[in-house]
């Protein structure tokens, strides 16, 4: 039998994951800074990072890797945050992530199959690809 999470917790990662999804970077590292895994992720997989990435917070996105948060962790439909600033088309993130390390031929659909979908000729540039 598995014990109920406690709800003091479930509603701190709440408030963490709402941090992130808001771009509130300031916020968000004291807790990550205070112990908080960078890794952190919710019931469908997300990490803080795929939730910054998403929502186009590029700062709390460089913020989250520079404390050890992994730039090509796969939620649980096989996306990672790279592929989700791809279908947004937003750049800032993107070369964040980038610069963080992260793959775009990782996750499915990957980075690259997402750019190509969508036509974001800017984005399969920066991937490398033509």
């Amino acid at each position: 039998m598995t014990e109920a999470p406690d709800p003091e917790v479930v509603e701190l990662a709440t408030k963490i994951f709402d941090m992130a999804r808001s771009g509130r970077t300031e916020e968000l590292v004291a807790y990550v800074d205070a112990g908080v895994p960078a890794n952190l992720t919710n019931d469908r997989g997300d990490s803080l990072v795929m939730l910054a990435a998403y929502h186009g917070h590029a700062d709390a996105v460089r913020a989250l890797l520079e404390r050890g948060a992994d730039a090509d962790r796969i939620n649980d439909r096989g996306q990672t945050p790279l592929a989700g600033a791809a279908f947004k088309g937003d750049t800032e993130v993107v070369k964040a992530l980038l610069q963080g390390g992260a793959d775009p031929a990782a996750g499915a659909p990957s980075a690259v199959d997402t750019a190509r979908m969508f036509a974001r000729t800017e984005l399969l540039e920066l991937f490398g690809e033509n």
